[in-house]
């Protein structure tokens, strides 16, 4: 219906125009900063008690009081209560609250209105298409509003990418990371970094202009080598933490792994409250990999359910055995679950040779797999726990019968997966994407080169070339294709 609506409301905007109106507006979408009046509804899709709906560019406050007349605009940025009616056909069709945001003191940076009215499908389709039929207005593109906002300066690149993951969060720690990208952290420390680069080549290129001149101080080079050395060392900070961010942003890879009846398949049903795997006492129910995401303790995640590990099976449950172990080596965070009532099997002790001890015998840093050992079955227990054992590692007890002990997993997932993903609410801003740490890399090189060559002239232009990396990641320089993929990702009205 939506999509129907939109073709509707694009065919009353290429209309018939007034002679003016057909010299602003071109075949295709003009670019940002054109000339052109866009609109959109930019709240959710479907009913809803208030419908937004918002305009762009010159033509802003026209559209208003072509809805309103002959009331005129609004105080800006106050609410007041207005009928809107059809401007050809003097139709009414809300009474809707109308705001007013003249540029450059709103979003884009242009003349805004918005119209919130009633959010019935019908009031919707007959808004819109009476703004189809305003000269100077078209329907807008995905992401144009914020596209126009960046290329007014009211947002930088990095602050644009920390808006589309705002309004793409699922969980707590995403809303948090977002929040702080569109807030400017990143964006401020590269520039810091940048400010950190003009000076070092300020230094270096009034050597090369006034080196033999009387009037330089001393030390010129040597400051300038000294801060070029530090900024190595934070941006190598940050690369390090690059895919942190990444994990952040797109889910942390959780396997859940075990011998065959261990409960793996119960977990995950508890993990992700829902049935997703098929819980049964027989053997082998799970023969392939099953993936879920999931908000686990605020931090996103891909859960696998695998196969229970084990030898001697038929063909098709061997091959779920072996994807298993393939996505064992994957794993970001292991969940390694056994049978608390069975630890002395064959099977539970050979998955403790095999998976865990491996696994704990590994040095903690940034890059290693992470394990937590799970004994569920807890409720099967005697009141003295599991048999005590000197070659168990450390564990937590569950039960995902009654669900005891989960407070304590989901408590220790939450201090893993901040491991593994970084905790937004602390330390400095994460590489979110692939973009940040191509750049970050890239200036990483050059400053590499600026140490190891000897002319003062190639090491000036890899300062420079370091500075446009820094510059990049915000905005500057970024070519129209790379734009293009950043702004598509948001939805029509953002």
């Amino acid at each position: 219906m939506w999509r129907g609506l939109w073709t509707l409301v694009a065919r009353a905007a290429r209309g018939p125009r007034s002679p003016r109106s057909c010299t602003r507006q071109g075949s295709g979408a003009p670019a940002p900063g054109s000339g052109a009046t866009i609109f959109a509804l930019s709240s959710g899709q479907g009913r809803c008690g208030i419908a937004v709906i918002r305009t762009s560019g010159p033509a802003s406050g026209h559209a208003l009081r072509s809805l309103t007349a002959p009331r005129d605009l609004p105080p800006a940025r106050s609410a007041c209560l207005r009928l809107l009616s059809h401007p050809r056909s003097g139709e009414p069709l809300d009474r809707a609250l109308v705001l007013w945001f003249p540029g450059p003191q709103s979003f884009t940076g242009e003349d805004c209105a918005e119209f919130h009215v009633h959010g019935g499908p019908a009031v919707v389709s007959g808004v819109l298409q009476a703004l189809g039929s305003v000269p100077g207005l078209r329907p807008a593109e995905a992401g144009e509003f914020t596209r126009r906002a960046f290329a007014h300066g009211k947002l930088s690149l990095t602050e644009v990418e920390g808006l589309a993951d705002l309004i793409h969060a699922e969980t707590e720690a995403q809303r948090r990371q977002a929040l702080r990208q569109l807030d400017g952290e990143l964006g401020h420390l590269c520039h810091g970094w940048a400010k950190t680069l003009t000076k070092a080549l300020a230094h270096v290129e009034a050597y090369i202009d006034f080196g033999e001149d009387d009037n330089l101080e001393e030390g010129v080079l040597e400051r300038a080598d000294s801060q070029v050395r530090e900024l190595e060392l934070a941006l190598s900070a940050h690369l390090r933490d690059a895919r942190r961010g990444q994990r952040l942003r797109s889910g942390a890879h959780v396997v859940v792994a075990g011998p065959a009846n261990a409960g793996k398949s119960s977990l995950v049903n508890l993990l992700s409250r829902k049935p997703v795997s098929i819980v049964s006492p027989e053997p082998g129910t799970t023969r392939d990999v099953l993936e879920i995401p999931v908000d686990l303790a605020g931090f996103p995640a891909l859960l696998s359910d695998t196969a229970g590990l084990r030898e001697g099976v038929g063909p098709v449950e061997q091959e779920g055995v072996r994807r298993a172990r393939e996505r064992l080596e994957q794993a970001d965070l292991i969940l390694a679950v056994l049978d608390a009532s069975d630890l002395a099997s064959p099977s539970s002790r050979n998955f403790l040779d095999t998976v865990v001890a491996p696994a704990g015998a590994e040095s903690p840093n940034e890059s290693s797999q992470r394990l937590l050992l799970v004994l569920n079955k807890s409720d099967l227990l005697p009141p003295g726990g599991p048999d005590p054992s000197p070659n168990l590692p450390p564990y937590l007890l569950l039960s995902c019968l009654t669900g005891e002990g989960l407070d304590d997993l989901l408590e220790a997932l939450r201090k893993e997966l901040a491991e593994v993903c970084g905790d937004p609410s602390t330390g400095p801003p994460l590489l979110t994407r692939a973009r940040h740490q191509h750049h970050l890399q890239g200036c990483l090189d050059a400053l590499g080169h600026y140490r190891q060559t000897k002319d003062l002239a190639l090491a000036a232009e890899a300062l420079r070339l370091a500075r446009g990396h820094l510059g990049r990641i915000t905005g500057g320089g970024s070519t129209e294709e790379v734009l293009d993929i950043i702004f598509r990702d948001f939805c029509v009205g953002k």
